[in-house]
């Protein structure tokens, strides 16, 4: 599932992020990340599905 969820967080970061955590404080900020910069939006989205799941 972490494939899928990477995967998703090149295509689209928020998805990504999303898929993770839900509409919670760090999808809003990668949506901001995101339209800010394409690449701040993935180094994000990639950093919230790598680290342990528990702090999420």
């Amino acid at each position: 599932m972490d494939l899928i969820r990477i995967i998703a967080a090149i295509i689209l970061p928020p998805l990504g992020v999303f898929l993770q955590v839900g509409l919670g404080k760090h999808f809003w900020l990668n949506i901001l990340l995101t339209l800010l910069g394409y690449i701040p939006g993935i180094v994000h989205a990639v950093w919230i599905i790598a680290r342990d799941p528990h702090h999420a």
